[in-house]
């Protein structure tokens, strides 16, 4: 859900010269009960259609340049960001932060609080595993062109390490240009500050060689990528 509070990640983008665009995609609150609703059965589509949509109109409107559009996002925002540049091309380019890959996996091995989440966000298993398996970025990894790296955190028992490592691992083969950054310590979302600033730094750093502009602050330790 985006947010109208200060963000200082979208504060560091814009003082480099990006434009950010925050997406409510349907399944956001605030907006009724009806628009909340409208991602069950649907994530994995709904999610995905609603920030092409928003993205190509910024385009069209000639706001943002249409060959460097990016996508990130965090849990079900990596998820989205994983299955968009798996299934779509609009994107030139992707950074996925503890995200998802593997919808099944995730339905067998979170954590209790969420086991049943899915049920309703897809359907229930195995009744619909093929819809899981369709909607999974790993079971068609194929597909998976355009660069693509990722954030995890070691202890993370919501999104675990496999669900990065192996779409990771799937880029690599393919040939896409990517890197993996697992940190130490963190879970679901990074609480480090020195963490987190790497994170940004590498990303946007990732951005950097993908569309290539110079940096005005390098990062002094970049990750290795192919």
């Amino acid at each position: 859900m985006a947010t109208r509070s200060l963000s200082m990640r979208t504060q560091y983008f814009t003082s480099r010269g990006f434009a950010v665009f925050d997406v409510d995609y349907r399944g956001s609150s605030g907006y009724g009960r009806a628009f909340r609703r409208a991602l069950y059965g649907k994530w994995g589509v709904c999610d995905i259609e609603d920030v092409i949509s928003g993205a190509k109109h910024l385009v069209e409107e000639g706001l943002v340049d249409g060959e460097r559009v990016t996508i990130s996002g965090g849990s079900a925002g990596g998820y989205t960001t994983m299955a968009v540049m798996t299934f779509k091309s609009f994107f030139k380019a992707g950074v996925s932060y503890y995200g998802v890959s593997d919808l099944e996996g995730l339905a067998q091995f979170t954590h209790k609080f969420e086991s049943r989440y899915l049920d309703q966000m897809i359907g229930p298993l195995p009744q619909m595993r093929s819809v899981y398996q369709e909607r999974s970025p790993l079971c068609n990894v194929d597909q998976l062109k355009s660069p693509l790296a990722f954030f995890q955190g070691s202890d993370d028992f919501v999104c675990p390490p496999p669900q990065s490592k192996s779409l990771y691992d799937a880029a690599v083969k393919n040939g896409v240009p990517t890197f993996y950054v697992e940190y130490e310590g963190e879970g679901h979302g990074f609480r480090k500050a020195e963490n987190i600033q790497r994170c940004l730094s590498n990303e946007i750093y990732f951005y950097s060689k993908m569309f290539g502009f110079a940096l005005a602050d390098e990062t002094t330790k970049p990750p290795s990528y192919c």
